[in-house]
């Protein structure tokens, strides 16, 4: 996006937020309510036993080692782990390949201080590299190994995009007979799978539920993906209505679109926050799932204490949204598309990058600075100089030189990754084209 369309984007953006906020009386009105899901205090569960508030842990917090890489700081696992747990939160989601492989350890070593039936182990079969019958025997039953148990709770086949990845990972190896068993034993209590991609390819993985009756589905879901998804993924509207149709289960991830319904653009969030202004805007997001009653369990990857504390004082007593609320954040989501930002949500599949660029991180500098408003757009804008000189530095202390966007060289593995179907090489040249232009002020 050159500076002409980002200032007619914006402009459109902000005088579409001007027009919204004198129309009916709709701003600074209470949020449409509906039923209290659980007792003020208590942690909601639409199935028995299941916190609706689950743990998603991709994002555990890290510190540096004397080695000089950054490491799960297991202490934080810890603590977050202890708070989350005495307030209700029983659902732990994890991976085999989550933070280079260490998930797992650091999520069954926090728990392991509980009885087993404290928890719920959630986990997956991330067969990407070798979908093997051999390896992803060898995987499950790792798992069960690293977390000392003889059971799965959720066992999910990992990020699936249709019939032809289903049949390529799990199909044609013979795995699923395996995983029958396996849930036949009792080994596995539910069996699933998480999705990411378009409807035919959800439609595809509907028709095999005669055969293998999942038990669960993890859809990505919030209510920007309810109707504005893009990038050839199905919009969550449409996966709800299908799974809750079959009476099947939802868990939902990305409740937060990465983070991203957390922090938002000035004029966006102060339209939340005239509504209600001693809720987060998180707040919002995790309403709005929870207001749907297939959903059965919504994750959120809270690395730091205060997001933790946050997130389980909105369910301790939630309340669902009513259809107005609903229709408020459509609005929301609406005015949310004319942000000129990139949808990375943070889930670092796209990541290693075989040439050193951190992907993820060069994303969300670029979106922060848009939502913060320190995005340079042109030099007749006040401040430029400073707002110029400020950006350029802040780049290249939150991205190595060696990590930054102009090192791609589009080799095209992260966007056979990428949940999202973001062009990522494509967003890295045009986010290096703009460093390049600021940095020779031809803005």
């Amino acid at each position: 996006m050159d500076r002409r369309d980002f200032l007619k984007t914006a402009g459109a953006g902000a005088a579409a937020l001007a027009a919204a906020s004198c129309t009916s009386g709709i701003l600074g009105k209470g949020p449409g309510k509906g039923n209290r899901l659980a007792e003020e205090g208590k942690m909601p569960q639409r199935m028995e036993g299941v916190g609706l508030l689950g743990y998603g842990c991709m994002r555990w917090p890290t510190v540096q080692g004397d080695d000089g890489r950054q490491h799960i700081d297991q202490q934080e696992v810890n603590r977050l782990v202890d708070y989350a747990i005495e307030h209700g939160v029983n659902y732990f989601d994890t991976s085999p390949v989550y933070l280079e492989g260490d998930s797992e350890r650091a999520t069954a070593e926090a728990l392991n201080r509980y009885p087993r039936e404290k928890w719920l182990l959630a986990t997956k079969l991330s067969n990407f590299s070798d979908a093997s019958y051999d390896n992803s025997v060898a995987m499950y039953r790792k798992s069960l190994e690293i977390f000392n148990t003889d059971h799965v709770d959720y066992y999910l086949l990992h990020s699936i995009s249709g019939g032809t990845a289903f049949e390529e990972r799990f199909g044609s190896t013979g795995i699923m007979d395996f995983l029958l068993e396996e849930r036949r034993l009792g080994h596995i209590r539910n069996l699933g799978f998480s999705f990411h991609g378009p409807e035919s390819g959800f439609d595809e993985l509907m028709a095999l539920h005669d055969k293998y009756h999942w038990d669960f589905v993890q859809i990505q879901m919030n209510y920007v993906d309810w109707t504005h998804a893009g990038r050839g993924n199905a919009n969550a509207e449409y996966l709800y209505a299908e799974l809750d149709r079959r009476e099947i289960p939802i868990v939902i991830m990305e409740p937060l679109r990465g983070g991203r319904l957390a922090d938002l653009p000035a004029g966006i969030s102060d339209r939340l926050k005239a509504r209600e202004p001693e809720k987060s805007l998180a707040s919002w997001a995790f309403r709005f799932a929870a207001s749907f009653p297939r959903v059965m369990c919504i994750l959120s990857g809270m690395t730091y204490m205060e997001h933790l504390q946050d997130n389980v004082s909105t369910f301790l007593g939630l309340e669902e949204l009513d259809d107005e609320g609903k229709a408020f954040l459509e609005m929301i989501a609406e005015q949310m598309e004319n942000y000129p930002l990139v949808g990375c949500t943070g889930c670092q599949y796209c990541m290693p990058c075989p040439y050193g660029i951190n992907i993820p991180a060069i994303f969300k500098f670029y979106n922060d600075n848009v939502n913060a408003g320190t995005y340079v757009v042109s030099k007749e804008q006040q401040g430029y100089a400073r707002t110029r000189r400020r950006y350029l530095l802040s780049y290249d202390k939150a991205i190595p030189t060696v990590r930054q966007a102009d090192h791609c060289i589009a080799c095209g593995k992260c966007v056979e990754a990428c949940p999202q179907h973001i062009p990522i090489p494509a967003q890295l040249r045009r986010i290096d084209q703009y460093i390049e232009n600021l940095k020779r002020e031809t803005l």
